[in-house]
């Protein structure tokens, strides 16, 4: 490249660079968010993750009508749970969301039926759509089975027999997630966040060095100086592409100090996010970066207003929130086409990061080619379409 092209990108890069420190107020819309993002995330996750570990060690269990079932309740008091009376409308309480514990319903001839040998029902009554009456089913259910094993140990020792004919195997489960993969159950929403922190840190940047410019009638005098125009094309685009990589820098750091304001200490253990991690992340990004704000340039060169331009992107915005739910909604089913496809390959990548698991080149690069890839095309269309001003 000439010694033109170079001094050319230069000033079209400080020169957008300096435009963008002077719109202060834009500025403070974009570095508040990205700041407060992580401890903000961090302490709702924690809070989530502290009431559950809370209502665990409450030991308590709602039931409707135990007072027909008084062997039922010597073993929920043995096992050191507190029985509480369910509300009369309980069911109406669940689908409302107001109750969030399941209910134990106990039939009024339990006991009637325990004496003659006859199996009873007890019906667990939850809401599958209250999450939280939800999380508690689990618990509640191994406490009526380890009830059920009781009387039918009792009823074969009564009759000489021993409880172990009735279990002939013994099983047991053996979890090879590691302790930070386990972590990522509640932390799989912070990828996305960081990608959507590059997206909106590179959109305002992208939208006023072509649309904005456009609409300010300083677009088309920039055009005909005699400086190449793809050094004026690269040198935006180098301002974009900072503006968006300095919000996630932002945005991965605030996970630092956010970590010291989590209330759940099992989760602050388990949520391992130092130097390391918050460097990789923002390696991870800067491919993205690089594509999407090619992409953005190109979709708003085309537009005559800033409004106009900002219509034009929401496809792209609604793709890159879209891209990572695809993990989310079929987790483990990760395919090798899902690293090519931008946002899809870094938040499975960032997933990794999380979960303590090493980052190979063979999984890495394919994120590098896609995003130099959209980068190239972006960028393309931008320096045609900029030539294609002039000549009119």
């Amino acid at each position: 490249m000439s010694l033109d092209f170079f001094k050319a990108f230069r000033t079209v890069f400080a020169k957008e660079i300096v435009d963008a420190l002077r719109d202060r107020r834009t500025l403070l819309r974009l570095m508040i968010p990205s700041v407060l993002m992580g401890p903000l995330m961090l302490v709702l996750m924690s809070s989530l993750a502290a009431s559950l570990q809370d209502r665990a060690e409450q030991r308590e269990v709602l039931v409707a009508g135990i007072g027909h079932a008084p062997t039922l309740r010597n073993y929920i008091e043995r096992q050191t749970y507190t029985i509480k009376a369910a509300p009369a409308d309980y069911e109406a309480q669940l689908r409302s969301g107001k109750l969030t514990d399941p209910v134990l319903v106990v039939p009024a001839n339990f006991e009637t039926l325990l004496a003659g040998g006859e199996p009873a029902t007890l019906e667990i009554v939850s809401d599958s759509a209250n999450q939280r009456a939800e999380a508690g089913m689990g618990a509640l259910n191994r406490l009526v089975q380890g009830f059920g094993n009781e009387r039918a140990g009792l009823l074969l020792a009564m009759r000489g027999l021993s409880a172990q004919q009735l279990r002939p195997l013994d099983v047991q489960e053996r979890d090879l997630a590691s302790v930070q993969a386990r972590a990522t159950r509640l932390t799989q929403m912070l990828p996305m966040f960081i990608m959507m922190a590059v997206l909106y840190g590179a959109l305002t940047a992208a939208l006023d060095s072509t649309a904005g410019e456009r609409e300010r009638g300083s677009l088309e005098p920039l055009l005909v100086n005699p400086a190449p125009h793809a050094a004026i094309v690269v040198g935006k685009w180098a301002a974009v592409l900072m503006a968006g990589l300095m919000v996630a820098v932002l945005s991965n750091l605030s996970f630092l100090p956010g970590q010291l304001l989590m209330r759940s200490d099992a989760l602050a253990a388990m949520f391992q996010f130092g130097w390391g991690e918050a460097l990789r992340f923002l390696l991870l990004q800067i491919p993205l970066g690089m594509g999407l704000s090619a992409v953005l340039m190109a979709l708003a060169i085309r537009t005559k207003t800033f409004k106009e331009a900002q219509a034009s992107t929401t496809l792209v915005i609604t793709a890159v929130a879209l891209t990572p739910m695809v993990a989310i909604v079929n987790p483990g089913g990760e395919a090798s086409w899902h690293l090519w496809v931008p946002g899809l390959g870094q938040n499975l990548l960032m997933m990794q990061v999380l979960k303590g698991e090493a980052l190979t080149l063979a999984k890495v690069l394919p994120t590098v080619i896609s995003g130099a890839a959209l980068t190239v095309a972006g960028l393309s269309f931008v320096s045609r379409s900029m030539r294609a001003a002039v000549a009119r």
